[in-house]
């Protein structure tokens, strides 16, 4: 966009990103600033504000995908009903429940099942979901594992497929032997790309009961002569950089239920109505249309009132870019940078044109008040008539990766209401 672009006064009014770390004093300004700054974190459901992440920290390429899917470069939903639900949470393995500094590979080759034939080959994969909160609606949940090609050539025919099995742990420990059997598959030993199995029921459990959480384990047998080869098929763990975009994952497709509270705003801390879109960054534009009661006992002004009407800015659109940098939060939000809300501005005066985009009850509402029908009604109002949903991609404070959608945050259209 050419030009610059206006800033949404927050930044400003929050005392840009300090205004969260530093303490704030007993002032009527800085009340107001600890109010806005929650309402603002209420809007977008951050009980705590994540640690800065970026750019130490990359995203799964698969939530990046995923965002660039259902958002466009502004985060604006391309299409309703693309994202399951409104909640994508994406989280890494963890590599086992108790693992030094908790996100170390671990692949386990010991022969839990006694073979004769050779050492088994299993991998063990584990994922802390405690980052989900109480009441979130499960809707689906997906582990994503990347099958890593098979270099050895084998010596015998018919050693082209595998049987893969994903189980449940249903202990803790360093050789956990209860197992529940989620799902199996035959894989060619070739070919490498992700494997996705739905493991909603599994993980229901887990969010139901959080010690029922140990992982997944990965084992393979080959089919030909249903013996158990060590390295026999491999899926990628946590190895670094070289891995990263590789790495495992538990998806969960969830609806958030949480309500919004209001906000406590100090009755002695209210702001001056004549001031609020001057702290909110919102030039303001003359005020030249009087309501009818002043009009009516000014008498030989209303003609002149009347003469200006040509001069009045009808009901539009203008732009409110929200500037997450200028906030405070860019360490931790991955897409957008900001986005444009947009905002109403303008007078609904009679007669209303189609552009106005005014209902039946505002045109009447319209009508009345230019008949001095009434002494309390007045125009009406110019207010968003089409909202879209913004989809935010972030980390949480757990570095996990969420993709969220937010209803009604970008006026699209606005009319006389």
């Amino acid at each position: 966009m050419a030009g610059p672009r206006p800033w949404l006064g927050l930044a400003w009014l929050l005392g840009m990103a300090a205004a969260s770390a530093l303490p704030l004093g007993a002032g009527p300004r800085d009340e107001v600033q600890a109010a806005a700054l929650q309402r603002l974190r209420e809007v977008f459901d951050i009980e705590e504000l994540p640690p800065d992440v970026l750019p130490r920290k990359k995203p799964p390429q698969f939530m990046v995908d995923l965002f660039n899917k259902v958002a466009d470069a502004n985060g604006i939903t391309r299409a309703p009903g693309l994202l399951e639900g409104n909640v994508v949470r994406s989280f890494e393995d963890r590599g086992g429940p108790g693992a030094a500094g908790g996100g170390g590979a671990v692949a386990l080759g010991a022969p839990w099942e006694g073979s004769s034939e050779g050492r088994l080959h299993q991998q063990r994969f584990y994922f802390d979901i405690s980052a989900i909160e109480r009441g979130e609606q499960m809707l689906k949940a997906e582990f994503r594992v990347f099958k890593l090609k098979r270099k050895r050539v084998a010596r015998s025919e018919g050693q082209h497929f595998c049987k893969v099995e994903l189980y449940e742990l249903l202990e803790g420990g360093s050789k956990p032997q209860k197992k529940h059997l989620i799902a199996s598959r035959l894989l060619s030993l070739y070919t490498e790309g992700w494997e996705v199995f739905n493991v909603t029921q599994t993980v229901s459990k887990w969010v139901g009961n959080r010690n029922s959480n140990h992982g997944f384990l990965i084992t393979a047998t080959h089919t030909f002569s249903n013996k158990i080869e060590h390295n026999l098929v491999t899926f990628a763990k946590s190895q670094g950089n070289l891995q990263e975009s590789r790495n495992a994952l538990l998806v969960l497709f969830t609806n958030s239920n949480k309500r919004r509270s209001s906000s406590f705003v100090p009755s002695s801390t209210k702001l001056n109505p004549a001031k609020d879109d001057t702290l909110l960054g919102v030039p303001h534009e003359p005020q030249i249309i009087e309501n009818s009661n002043a009009s009516r006992s000014r008498g030989p002004r209303a003609a002149a009132v009347s003469s200006t009407k040509s001069h009045v800015t009808a009901c539009h659109r203008r732009e409110l870019y929200v500037d997450f940098h200028a906030i405070g939060w860019s360490g931790w939000i991955i897409y957008p940078s900001g986005y444009n809300a947009f905002y109403c501005r303008g007078s609904c005066l009679f007669p209303l044109g189609e552009s106005q985009n005014a209902t039946n009850h505002a045109t009447v509402q319209s009508i009345v008040h230019t008949l001095k029908l009434s002494q309390d009604v007045s125009t009406p109002c110019c207010v968003p008539d089409e909202l879209k949903s913004l989809n935010l991609l972030y980390f949480d404070d757990k570095e996990n990766v969420v993709l969220k959608n937010y209803k009604d945050m970008v006026a699209t259209r606005c009319g006389c209401h």
